[in-house]
């Protein structure tokens, strides 16, 4: 009996580069977060992905794109719908509490936060892995939520751009100080408490 083939390698051919890649992003991801990025080597990322080094620079060219792939794993491509701009859109009340509770939603589980220590420890040393993070994260979030007061001149906000800023500078802060300076032991809030002062602060510069 004649075998089945794929009706299309180049399909097959990107699925298994693609299951290759998350491969090697687990494997790096362990190393990361127990060395640092100064720490981490690509031969110890390789041990650790079970694959050649050589692999590893097929996929990712050097350390800096292998990094800037796990930043877009755990970042970009978990709100790469819930904070696009085409995801911007409903009565301003209900919009900016459900980008807050999905933003601290999404931030805090255990691999997101590891992720962003290593971000913050490694800061000084290699200020260009802060500034992906400012890129990837928190300046698409602000640009978006920035058109949405734009496009809607009935809020009358003056500087939207600020006001977007003031919002997810708010919930970066919370997200800092409560999960990562251990703010939950010394000074802890609830945090749907928080965000309802914070919708209401930002909603307070808007015309009656």
């Amino acid at each position: 009996m004649e075998s089945l083939s794929p009706s299309n390698p180049q399909i097959e051919e990107s699925s298994s580069t693609r299951e290759k890649r998350e491969q090697i992003l687990r494997g790096a991801m362990q190393v990361f977060l127990s060395q640092g990025y100064a720490g981490t080597s690509m031969d110890r990322a390789a041990a650790a992905a079970g694959v050649s080094k050589q692999t590893i620079y097929s996929h990712f060219q050097d350390k800096e794109g292998l990094f800037t792939a796990l930043i877009e794993r755990v970042t970009i491509n978990r709100m790469q719908f819930d904070f696009c701009a085409e995801a911007m859109h409903g009565e301003p009340a209900v919009l900016l509490r459900r980008l807050a509770n999905t933003f601290l939603q999404k931030m805090t589980d255990e691999e997101y936060l590891a992720l962003l220590r290593v971000v913050i420890a490694e800061s000084v040393r290699f200020p260009e892995l802060a500034q992906l993070y400012t890129r990837t994260v928190i300046q698409r979030a602000q640009h978006s939520l920035s058109v949405y007061f734009k496009s809607h001149l009935e809020l009358g906000i003056e500087d939207p751009e600020a006001i977007a800023r003031i919002f997810w500078g708010s919930l970066v802060s919370f997200l800092v100080s409560q999960e990562i300076l251990y703010g939950k032991l010394v000074m802890p809030m609830e945090k749907e408490r928080f965000i309802t002062n914070l919708v209401e602060l930002v909603l307070s510069h808007t015309q009656s």
